[in-house]
C-alpha cells in the first residue's frame, strides 16, 4: 500500500507546484498591470519578486515530489535529507491549511490536510522498520 501512496503523493505534489507557479504567474500580471505601489515600492519589484516566488516554491513542491516518487519506484524510505525535506514539506501544509481556513475557504484547507496526510502517511509508512529482536538463550533449568 506504501508503493502507491508515495506515487500519489508525488504526483499531487507535482500538480500543487504548478498551480502553484500558475497562480503567482496570475499575480504577477496583476501586480504590473495595476502600475501601482504599495508602501512605496515599485510594482516591478513586486511583479518580479511574485515570478521569483512562484518559481521558487514550484521547484521546492517539484523537489518533494521527486524524493516521494523515487521512494515509491525504489520501495525504499528516502534518506535522511529526503526525510527532512518531506517533513518540512509537511510542516509547511500544515501551516498554510491553517491559515486557508479565513483567506481561502473550507475547500482549500479540505486540500491542504489531505496532502499533509499523504506526506505523512508516505513518511510513516517508509519509517525505520522494525527488526526482529535478537534470539535470547531459554532460561532452562540445569540439573546438578
Amino acid at each position: 500500500m506504501r508503493r502507491p501512496v508515495a506515487i500519489v503523493t508525488a504526483l499531487v505534489l507535482f500538480g500543487e507546484a504548478v498551480g502553484i507557479v500558475l497562480i503567482n504567474a496570475v499575480l504577477a500580471t496583476v501586480a504590473e498591470n495595476q502600475n501601482m505601489s504599495l508602501a512605496g515600492l515599485e510594482p516591478d519589484a513586486m511583479s518580479a519578486g511574485t515570478w521569483v516566488m512562484g518559481g521558487v516554491c514550484g521547484l521546492l513542491l517539484v523537489l518533494c515530489g521527486l524524493i516521494a516518487l523515487v521512494a515509491g519506484i525504489r520501495d525504499r524510505a528516502p534518506g535522511r535529507v529526503g526525510r527532512i525535506v518531506l517533513i518540512g514539506c509537511a510542516v509547511v501544509h500544515g501551516v498554510l491549511g491553517a491559515v486557508t481556513v479565513g483567506l481561502v475557504g473550507w475547500a482549500a484547507f479540505a486540500f491542504m490536510m489531505v496532502v499533509l496526510a499523504l506526506l505523512v502517511f508516505t513518511l510513516l509508512s517508509y519509517g525505520p522498520e522494525t527488526r526482529p529482536q535478537a534470539q535470547r538463550p531459554e532460561l532452562t533449568p540445569t540439573a546438578p
